[in-house]
């Protein structure tokens, strides 16, 4: 992974100090909290219901022993105990308290670590397939590019204050797990006929209010032009997009206006302008920058392990992913315990996380958009440690990709803008989906809840969506249908009235049941049923009780 030089040390360093002058600043009354706001928001700090909650990065989603143990060492000694891994693979600490701030920052820096720019209207943290580098469908890691657009974009002057926040995802598989087409900025690495390997670019994608998929402005794009083509976008949507909508002010509502044509016309006219300026790539820096990013050898592969307890050998079907090097396997390690909250880790796991990292792991770990964590490189022979290790610390549960891995934001338990909780009824669906076993004969289907319109849990983009609003001052929850993250990216459509609270569970497992009696056969997954039969029978069986 890459590790900072003289440059990254001393900007984040510069930054520290610069932030505990602003605290200070405000907590004696220099600044207003007004004044405040934007520049806690530049360093990842945010004003919830009941505290400040901080936003770590985590760039591309790449963490090693030491960060995780830091990130554990903060939990307990300035938050609560634990920490909250989120959709866009940072985590989040809910409980600081603001004159701790700096020495958190400090201590981040201590293993390269940071928050500048996870929060802001700015180019936020940028993501990838959290499998780059051990994926057995790659064309090329995508983390490098990640790394690249990192450091270009960080504190960039011209790019600070955007007209709203800025996504941009990598990905370098066949398949899309970054999400590509629901960024502001989607980059797909594939390969042109010569077998070069370049960028397909989308633009304009986003969920929240308005949801959009992006659309495609290149079906190929020179790899040395990357910096120059994205200012070029950057520039575009910084000239044009509104400042005077907030709701309004995502380069999806600028695509939108203008069109898609006459927005690829500017960005290709800005692009010709710049594309030889000094923000071309030398082969040597992207030579430079992959060299952190080698792939793991094994000179002994071990095969898959053959016998063990009913339990390991479940795990391994539902938690273990296949490698693109022999006799090694990748190990989703699901924060989705039945009845748990969704992307919450213990300082005590973490902690044990770390040791399995340094042990098992080749010291690295990856956060995923799904609110898991993943050990990319665990040997074959190594698998049954890791899963009697993980078992006794409550993060062994066998539900990636099952409708009980439900990702939810943190909703009105902690978020000033959410409009209805959302925690709990994530945890009540995923009880139910249980005592029924549903969760496990439907398979391979993804539930997403979210408190507010703002789609922080990306319920637009879940084969079933749950969004919760609030009507005349009482909660209530919108269902939809037929969402999708990936290559197949679709938005989910709202099949009828809002639900009360305590009937969404119930309302799931007679979606679920339907889908069991209409599918096929068990290689038909649920959302291929859906997009074959239509929502009608669907929307019945949600509303039979009603």
């Amino acid at each position: 992974m890459y590790r900072y030089d003289e440059y990254d040390a001393t900007l984040v360093r510069e930054r520290i100090g610069e932030f505990r002058d602003q605290i200070a600043r405000r907590l004696d009354g220099r600044l207003s909290e007004d004044e405040f706001k934007p520049l806690r928001l530049m360093n990842g700090v945010y004003l919830q219901l009941h505290a400040y909650m901080l936003r770590v990065a985590i760039p591309y989603g790449t963490l090693n022993s030491a960060q995780v143990r830091t990130l554990a060492r903060i939990a307990r000694k300035y938050d609560r105990g634990y920490g909250h891994f989120t959709t866009r693979t940072n985590i989040q600490f809910n409980w600081p308290a603001l004159t701790d701030v700096p020495a958190i920052l400090e201590e981040l820096a201590d293993v390269e670590m940071h928050a500048i720019q996870t929060s802001g209207n700015c180019i936020r943290n940028t993501t990838a397939d959290p499998y780059s580098g051990a994926a057995a469908d790659e064309i090329e890691d995508g983390r490098p590019w990640g790394e690249i657009i990192r450091q270009w974009s960080s504190l960039h002057p011209e790019f600070t204050f955007l007209p709203r926040k800025f996504k941009v995802a990598v990905n370098g598989a066949a398949e899309d797990r970054a999400g590509l087409r629901v960024h502001d900025i989607g980059l797909q690495i594939v390969r042109d006929d010569a077998g070069e390997t370049g960028f397909e670019v989308w633009v304009g994608g986003g969920q929240g209010r308005t949801p959009r998929l992006a659309v495609k402005t290149r079906d190929f794009l020179d790899p040395r032009d990357l910096l120059s083509y994205l200012t070029a976008v950057l520039r575009v949507y910084n000239q044009h997009g509104r400042r005077d909508n907030m709701y309004k002010a995502r380069i999806k509502i600028l695509v939108e206006a203008l069109g898609a044509e006459a927005f690829i016309a500017e960005v290709e006219e800005e692009f010709e302008a710049i594309r030889d300026s000094e923000l071309r790539l030398p082969d040597a820096e992207i030579a430079r920058i992959r060299a952190f990013f080698d792939t793991p050898v094994i000179a002994h592969p071990a095969p898959l392990p053959e016998a063990g307890e009913p339990g390991f050998r479940h795990w391994l079907r539902r938690n273990r992913r296949d490698h693109k090097v022999a006799g090694l396997s990748s190990v989703v390690i699901s924060l989705k315990p039945v009845g748990g909250t969704p992307g919450d880790v213990t300082a005590d796991q973490l902690d044990l996380i770390a040791s399995l990292t340094e042990r098992y792991g080749l010291d690295e770990i990856r956060a995923t958009p799904e609110q898991n964590l993943l050990l990319p490189h665990i040997r074959n022979e190594d698998l049954h440690a890791v899963w009697l290790a993980l078992k006794t610390a409550g993060l062994a549960t066998p539900n990636a990709g099952l409708a009980t891995d439900i990702v939810s934001c943190p909703g009105m338990d902690y978020c000033s803008l959410a409009t209805a909780r959302s925690i709990p009824v994530a945890q009540a669906i995923a009880e139910r989906l249980e005592a029924t076993g549903l969760s496990e004969a439907a398979g391979r289907l993804t539930i997403k809840v979210d408190g507010c319109i703002n789609a922080c849990g990306h319920h637009h983009v879940a084969n079933i969506g749950v969004l919760g609003l609030d009507k005349r001052g009482e909660e209530y929850y919108q269902i939809t249908l037929g969402g999708a993250f990936g290559k197949d990216a679709a938005i989910g459509t709202i099949v009828g009235k809002g639900l009360a609270g305590n009937d969404v569970p119930d309302a799931i497992v007679r979606i679920l049941e339907t889908y069991l009696q209409l599918r096929t056969g068990e290689d038909e997954t649920f959302i291929d049923a859906l997009r074959r039969t239509g929502s009608d029978a669907f929307k019945e069986a949600i509303y039979v009780a009603q």
